[in-house]
C-alpha cells in the first residue's frame, strides 16, 4: 500500500525548475527519514536526496548536488524536492520513500539506497526536454 502521494512533476525545461511534493498518508513524516528516487527508462532506481529524521541534515548525490533540495513543512506533513537548473538526465519517474530508523545511510558521492527503505509513493513522472 502506497504511504505517499507525490505530485508536481511534468514536463520541464533545461535549465529550468520544478518543484515536486509529497504527501504522507496515516503517518507523521518528520518522524521518519526521508528519501527521494528516481528512475530513468531502463535504468535502476537510483536515490538522489535523504534528510534524517534525527537532526534534519540532508544528503544529496553528486549527480543533483547543488541543484536540488529538499525540504519538510511539518505542519502540511509533507516533503518537497525543489529540482533547479534542470538536465535531460534528470527525466524520470520520481517517489519518495520512508524509514523509521533516525539516520541516512549514503555513501560518499550517492544518495540513499532504496533497499533502505520499506514505505514507498506511487512515483511522479518528470520529462527534461526542449
Amino acid at each position: 500500500q502506497v504511504q505517499f502521494v507525490e505530485s508536481g512533476g511534468g514536463l520541464g525545461q533545461p535549465g529550468g525548475s520544478l518543484r515536486l511534493s509529497c504527501s504522507a498518508c496515516g503517518f507523521t513524516l518528520d518522524y521518519n527519514t526521508i528519501g527521494w528516487f528516481r528512475q530513468a527508462p531502463r535504468k535502476e532506481r537510483e536515490g538522489v536526496a535523504c534528510v534524517s529524521s534525527s537532526d534534519g541534515t540532508t544528503y544529496y548525490s553528486d549527480a543533483v548536488k547543488g541543484r536540488f533540495t529538499l525540504s519538510r513543512d511539518n505542519d502540511r506533513n509533507t516533503a518537497y524536492l525543489q529540482m533547479n537548473s534542470l538536465k535531460a538526465e534528470d527525466t524520470g519517474v520520481y517517489s519518495c520513500a520512508a524509514h523509521a530508523r533516525p539516520l541516512c545511510t549514503v555513501r560518499p558521492g550517492t544518495g540513499p539506497r532504496p533497499s533502505d527503505f520499506g514505505s514507498w509513493g506511487q512515483g511522479t513522472q518528470v520529462t527534461v526536454s526542449s
